[in-house]
């Protein structure tokens, strides 16, 4: 086979005897110089079931690339687990390790000039992490997710990571005592694979599928199906392909690709991070995709599958009803989707979904047609107003209401706010604001699953709006905008919000605003002092200096 054109790859050069040496030391012949190497990045680590099984499945490509005439070579990288962090300090650094995955992708593959790369992730970062290089290397380059995770279970109700933060909520609440509370986490996560609703991992799996950089029914295969060590011999016969047809992920990710993903994601429910994530891809890929671009797909996009946070059913039930492929081929015969992107098969989107079998809805209340849509716009809205003049994320179901107004009940930090609910300072009608944890205040983003699960375990779902310049989990479900910017850290005005002052949240109009006065807003402007960033040294330093805003993504290679 011949090499990728584009590949820097020297090793066949007379004239670089160190790089052939070292390549004959760790067991290439004669032959292996000839072929592609390709590296196969694994986010696999023991102390996570998103990515526990993922070096049994690297290793499983390498074995199936080597039969198909490539060298695999397999390197780690890192990950963070948000189920783990979250609601820690570990959390900051969640979000920054979207980049380092892709730093540490990026500088193992140009500096060993590998001519392919498959990237073998799990949990939330992974994801955006892998791409992200991909697009940067733009060598021929495949996703593969180690799929969700089987459903936990409880007295016969299906549980999963979430179950585990709200059973925290109703434990406050008093609705069960500590017995249970105890039952509920041993069982809430049973195996390998990643959070099971359609919370940020599957968000991200579903729509890079659609978008065109995994190969079909990747994103909707569980974990610990079989079937999902037998895709190994459909990636390595698809970088083959790539290989061949010079096939690079700038080819495969373009607008209207990205217009897929987007389209997806608000057809499922999905989370609020995917906003971050494909601002970020975009940049990578060269291509403007703007909020106001998210806002367009969600307008014209029915949310369809009744999935949790907010819905019933969880991937393995989408799994259960012809997965991601059904779900794509059903979009994209109500003109939901773009049918002729080009994908990692070498095929366009509609030529993969074409033998695919019809999605049928009689026998199953998982996905609903279009006529029965569980809201006819997508779930993500774009918010503006004083309180936000750059953009909010909302993840707005129809069950939450569209409008809230209500009392600020402020908070500096995440920890503050989880002991002030826990302690009964928040009240129906309330908003909760929760600052100083944007990028750079945080720094580094965290989730707010935690206390907006303890708003859903004490019953105060519906009654209570939480908004912030952090961002939130793919669990969260509830009235709640994230992604506030300018953040506080900034000098947003979020950072000027006092308790006891009026917020109105309207997905009517897609408006957030502090109703006061501009003469208070400006003399409260007058008396803010910018804090010091938390961190003085160490990557949250580094982060905090160097990353963007929310509504640029948070990428770290743009100023």
């Amino acid at each position: 086979m011949a090499l990728n054109k584009h590949s820097s790859r020297l090793t066949q050069d007379e004239s670089q005897p160190a790089s052939q040496a070292m390549l004959y030391a760790v067991g290439l012949t004669d032959e292996d110089m000839k072929k592609p190497q390709i590296g196969i990045a694994s986010t696999g680590y023991d102390g996570n079931p998103c990515n526990m099984h993922l070096n049994t499945l690297a290793a499983e490509i390498k074995k199936e690339a080597n039969k198909n005439e490539q060298v695999g070579l397999v390197f780690n990288t890192i990950g963070v687990s948000d189920g783990i962090s979250m609601g820690t300090s570990g959390m900051n650094y969640s979000l920054a390790s979207r980049d380092i995955i892709a730093d540490s992708m990026e500088t193992v593959v140009n500096a060993q000039s590998y001519d392919g790369l498959i990237g073998v992730v799990g949990c939330d970062k992974n994801m955006p992490g892998a791409i992200i290089a991909m697009l940067r290397l733009n060598r021929p380059s495949i996703m593969v997710y180690g799929g969700t995770i089987r459903s936990g279970n409880h007295k016969g109700k299906k549980l999963n990571i979430v179950s585990a933060f709200e059973a925290l909520g109703q434990k406050v609440a008093g609705e069960i005592d500590d017995k249970e509370y105890r039952e509920i986490i041993k069982a809430s996560i049973p195996g390998a694979g990643a959070c099971g609703g359609m919370y940020t991992a599957n968000t991200m799996a579903s729509s890079i599928e659609c978008m065109g950089m995994a190969l079909p029914y990747n994103s909707s295969i569980p974990a610990e199906n079989p079937n999902k060590l037998s895709e190994s011999e459909r990636t390595a016969q698809a970088m083959k392909n790539l290989l061949e047809l010079d096939l690079k992920p700038k080819d495969i990710v373009t607008k209207k690709s990205i217009e897929n993903a987007i389209a997806i994601v608000n057809a499922l429910g999905g989370s609020t991070n995917a906003v971050l994530h494909y601002l970020a891809i975009a940049y990578a890929a060269d291509v403007e995709f703007t909020l106001e671009d998210f806002q367009r797909v969600s307008d014209r996009t029915p949310l369809i599958a009744d999935l949790k946070p907010s819905g019933k059913y969880l991937m393995e039930d989408v799994h259960g009803v012809g997965g991601t492929p059904a779900i794509m081929k059903y979009l994209l015969e109500k003109g939901f989707l773009h049918g002729d992107c080009m994908t990692i098969t070498g095929k366009t989107l509609a030529e993969n979904l074409a033998d695919v079998e019809a999605m049928e809805f009689e026998d199953q209340d998982v996905v609903f047609p279009t006529d029965k849509a569980l809201k006819s716009s997508g779930n993500l809205q774009i918010l503006y107003g004083n309180l936000a003049e750059e953009g909010a994320v909302a993840k707005i179901s129809g069950n939450e209401g569209l409008v809230f107004e209500g009392k600020a009940v402020v908070y500096d930090g995440e920890q503050a706010a989880n002991t002030g609910i826990s302690n009964g300072e928040v009240e129906r009608g309330d908003v909760v604001v929760i600052r100083y944890v944007g990028p750079k205040g945080g720094p580094g983003m965290p989730e707010m699953l935690k206390p907006t699960s303890l708003i859903m375990g004490a019953g105060l779902g519906k009654s209570v709006a939480l908004i912030t310049d952090g961002r939130f989990s793919g669990g969260t479900h509830g009235f709640v905008v994230g992604h506030i910017t300018p953040e506080a850290q900034d000098g947003g005005l979020i950072g000027l919000v006092e308790t006891g002052d009026k917020i109105l949240i309207s997905a009517e109009d897609n408006s957030i605003t502090l109703k006061v006065s501009e003469e208070e807003i400006a003399k409260r402007k007058e008396n803010w002092v910018q804090p010091a960033l938390k961190h003085n040294k160490g990557i949250l330093f580094k982060y905090a200096k160097s990353v963007a805003t929310a509504s640029e993504g948070c990428v770290t290679d743009k100023y």
